[in-house]
């Protein structure tokens, strides 16, 4: 009989079903060296084809082992932290203190590198198996990059750590997905989800803000599921977290400078640059600095539906470090000059918490305000968490409370014909 041929990425699906259900891969990888690594993975390459009668080729047999390998041997002591559903972050002080937050609570892990070596072992394995280009040495003591799984990774190293490597992992939530999954979760009520959907396809310019932690990139990242299939979208990011399922999609990184001290690409560059590139929409990973004038302008110049993040502590907080941002350009304005064209921009500030019970929520969702007339600012919230009490187990007990007003953006809906009225509002 002659064998079959198969694509790569049948091949390495079927050999993944092979080593879980057929081996004790699971079992044995953590016990293993890369060389046993690797003849355990060929060895299995070699029964499942024979067993199937499949073709592998011999580039394909290389990168099934390479990429295999080096899933497996990356990540040493903490792999079974990064296989615990439950476990959304993992931080790393030194070779001996590791510890995670678990659905919400931070505590102290019993799992240990041997040394610092280990460690630093351990990091130079994740770099390279993220595939990313950059690097963290002596040199450039600190990097930031994603995992092939989409979980964001930061490391910083001696001289600048004094306890020795430095390593917090946010991994990506693959149980998050869709906004009914944010309403199961207690993110927001249905309600709320819908007026968020039609916020985003009548292309209302949104900034998502919260502290680190508090579930901001996971939002945006459900809700850009509903910008239509036929938008160009461009995401411009220091590091890759959005997750976009569309295809028309056009995906940007900023570049650090090489050791020479040259090369560097910032967001700013990169943000002057999408503006040129015929874009529907524009996500702005993260703002933090100057590129804060350019997204404004060019949302004043027609290029509406922008979305982006802000790291800031409430609405009001959001709002006031988007003008310290402004100011800190060195744009010829005043103070209110500012505040006006910032507030005639951003329609709508959606802000996320982590509360005590470990639950992240919107807790507000806010409109910006602007009236010509009286040529007065307000901050007014469309959706607000009212928190009730603490249980003794810690649980939080509350509810959403709305604002029966009409936005001050109502006539975005009307003009793209987006259902604004009862079904939102009642």
């Amino acid at each position: 009989m002659q064998p079959m041929s198969v694509n790569y990425e049948e091949m390495k699906d079927r050999l993944h079903r092979y080593l879980i259900a057929r081996t004790d891969f699971l079992k044995l990888k953590d016990q293993m060296n890369e060389d046993q690594l690797r003849q355990f993975v060929d060895g299995a390459i070699n029964n499942l084809a024979k067993e199937s009668q499949l073709a592998v080729s011999f580039e394909d047999r290389v990168r099934l082992i390479r990429e295999l390998t080096a899933a497996a041997a990356s990540l040493g002591p903490i792999r079974p932290l990064m296989e615990d559903k439950d476990v959304s972050e993992i931080m790393i002080n030194g070779p001996k203190y590791i510890y995670i937050q678990k659905k919400g609570k931070i505590t102290l892990t019993d799992i240990k590198f041997a040394d610092n070596a280990q460690l630093m072992h351990t990091i130079q394995k994740m770099l390279a198996a993220s595939g990313s280009p950059r690097r963290v040495d002596e040199s450039s003591p600190y990097v930031d990059f994603s995992m092939p799984d989409g979980s964001r990774v930061n490391i910083i190293i001696p001289p600048c750590a004094l306890t020795g490597a430095v390593m917090t992992i946010r991994k990506f939530s693959h149980d998050i997905t869709t906004i009914d999954h944010l309403v199961d979760k207690k993110t927001l009520n249905k309600q709320m989800a819908a007026f968020l959907i039609a916020a985003i396809k009548a292309k209302l310019n949104i900034v998502f803000c919260g502290a680190t932690g508090s579930g901001k990139t996971t939002i945006l990242n459900v809700l850009s599921m509903h910008i239509p299939s036929d938008e160009r979208i461009i995401t411009i990011e220091d590091t890759s977290e959005l997750r976009l399922m569309q295809e028309h999609v056009v995906n940007l990184q900023s570049k650090v400078s090489n050791i020479e001290g040259k090369g560097q690409v910032t967001i700013r560059d990169l943000f002057v640059n999408s503006l040129r590139m015929r874009p529907d929409r524009i996500i702005v990973g993260e703002v933090r600095g100057e590129e804060i004038l350019d997204m404004i302008q060019s949302i004043s110049s027609g290029h509406s539906g922008t979305l982006a993040i802000v790291h800031a502590d409430s609405p009001e907080e959001c709002f006031n470090r988007m003008i310290t941002m402004m100011l800190m350009s060195g744009i010829r304005l005043t103070g209110d000059q500012i505040r006006k064209q910032v507030a005639t921009s951003i329609d709508m500030i959606v802000y996320s918490e982590l509360c005590i019970d470990g639950v992240r929520r919107v807790m507000n969702i806010t409109d910006l305000r602007y009236d010509k007339g009286s040529d007065h600012i307000a901050l007014e919230d469309i959706f607000t968490f009212k928190q009730e009490k603490v249980e003794e187990n810690g649980q939080v007990i509350g509810d959403w409370v709305m604002n029966r007003k009409l936005p001050s953006f109502v006539d975005k809906f009307v003009k793209r014909n987006i259902r604004f009225g009862a079904e939102f509002l009642n």
